[in-house]
């Protein structure tokens, strides 16, 4: 269960780390991975404001890791990073959530596409294609439901222990595909 944040990041992110990912072939594709340790949910929030900073219209970013591995708290801080209106809480049960920028930026498209279990086509009622180009879209549980909607884009996988435990690392990986996060490590550095 993820810990309410109600103020400033106590702690900072460590320098990221990592390498261009190559396909099974040996091929450097157009991807870049870049690897990271957070320590508490207040680190994972501060994450969230850094990549806030390389992030433009028209990005998807997916989220992937177990329940409580922190996506929520990542992307309450792409909120606050973006300067956007309303306060980011998981949007499980209403799918999809907008919160329009107060600082002339890109909107906050935050989708949880866990209760859906089709791909692109089940989620197309959300008209995500529409928001996109002008918006951040962020998509918990996106993986092979949203890839098609856009060529390059984040995705950011979390890793935590599970089971009964209260450890609150997480290995965070940012794999960004595409030409677009060509400077992602250097971006977040």
């Amino acid at each position: 269960m993820e810990a309410p944040h109600n103020g400033p990041a106590a702690e900072t992110v460590p320098e990221p780390t990592g390498t261009t990912v190559p396909d099974a072939a040996g091929a450097l594709p157009d991807a870049v991975t870049v690897t990271l340790t957070v320590t508490s949910p207040e680190q994972m929030q501060d994450l969230g404001r850094r990549l806030a900073g390389v992030l433009a219209p028209g990005d998807l970013v997916m989220l992937t890791g177990e329940l409580g591995a922190g996506k929520t708290t990542l992307t309450r801080g792409l909120g606050e990073g973006l300067g956007v209106r309303g306060a980011v809480t998981s949007p499980t049960f209403v799918i999809a959530r907008v919160h329009p920028s107060l600082v002339q930026g890109p909107a906050l498209v935050h989708v949880d596409a866990y209760r859906l279990g089709g791909g692109l086509d089940e989620m197309e009622d959300l008209d995500l294609d529409v928001s996109l180009p002008e918006s951040v879209v962020v998509v918990e549980w996106g993986d092979g439901k949203v890839e098609e909607l856009s060529e390059d884009r984040l995705r950011v996988l979390i890793d935590r222990a599970t089971g009964d435990t209260d450890d609150e690392r997480r290995e965070v990986t940012l794999v960004g595909i595409g030409a677009r996060w060509a400077g992602l490590r250097e971006a977040l550095a």
